[in-house]
């Protein structure tokens, strides 16, 4: 075997070795390239559908975003087959659905993902008064906030991305990240999985790298992740992670607000996994 050849067989065989060791379990898992913190100062947007200012991605990075979660089952089949390639996304969170599933969305936070929001219950902000509008997206957040028990990120998506100038302004004002896609996934469209992940690839493959929207509220998308993730593994695609530079900062009012939308006791703040537990079935 010639130099050149052993040489080129070593760099393989380590770079297996260095995947295998940062993912274990997995020789074959999508690689995390990089985490990269995000300065919301004055409300930046990105995603080049609607913003076409900061182009941060290199060739064959993707960042892998989730809207209009948390939902059961759905949410966490997403968090076990990003966590199978130990690959981090953000999520894009409705505020009712936080408050619902709280337990849900801790755990979004819990496996090192990035939580941020997405109003209060998915309404078409482009079709409300501002006052109104505003109160959509500051409650949603607020709720957020609530059923983690933390500040979220400030990194907000526009329902159905209409985004009115108005709120674009408001957003950056209150240092809040807007956030649109390079790559649709029109994961709500397919029955499919297969047919979903065909897709998708191809116009990662056309545009090179990007922002890809999908929702984990959707049960497609749930069962298509570890097919994607495999497929853009071995197509050398990698995966970049956002954080913020700074936490989101609620509105008192608005805190309230959410607050009022929590019905009864509130209790310890536990997940309801912790609270009730199966122990035995069947008769007994």
């Amino acid at each position: 075997m010639r130099p050149a050849t052993i040489v080129l067989a070593l760099a393989a065989m380590l770079a297996a070795t260095a995947a295998s060791a940062e993912c274990p379990g997995n020789p074959k898992a999508l690689e995390l390239s990089r985490t990269v913190e995000i300065d919301t100062t004055g409300g930046p947007g990105f995603g080049f559908e609607q913003y076409r200012v900061h182009d941060f991605l290199m060739n064959k990075e993707v960042v892998f975003t989730f809207d209009d979660g948390p939902w059961p089952e759905n949410t966490r089949a997403v968090l076990d087959a990003l966590d199978a390639h130990c690959v981090k996304a953000t999520f894009f969170i409705i505020g009712k659905h936080a408050l619902w599933h709280p337990d849900i969305l801790k755990d979004i936070a819990g496996r090192g993902h990035t939580v941020g929001s997405h109003t209060w219950s998915h309404a078409n902000l482009g079709k409300m008064k501002q006052d109104k509008a505003k109160e959509e997206i500051e409650k949603g957040l607020s709720a957020v906030k609530l059923a983690l028990g933390a500040n979220p990120a400030p990194f907000f998506r526009f329902p159905y991305l209409q985004d009115p100038n108005e709120l674009v302004t408001y957003l950056g004002s209150r240092d809040i990240a807007i956030f649109s896609h390079d790559v649709d996934s029109f994961d709500f469209k397919y029955r499919k999985p297969e047919a979903m992940v065909k897709a998708l690839v191809a116009k990662l493959e056309k545009k090179g790298k990007g922002i890809i929207l999908m929702h984990d509220f959707q049960k497609v998308t749930a069962k298509a992740m570890p097919m994607l993730l495999e497929e853009l593994a071995a197509k050398g695609f990698k995966v970049v992670h956002m954080k913020p530079k700074d936490p989101a900062k609620t509105l008192e009012e608005y805190d309230q607000l959410a607050q009022a939308e929590i019905k009864g006791p509130t209790g310890s703040g536990r997940p309801t996994s912790s609270v009730v537990k199966t122990i035995s079935t069947g008769t007994q």
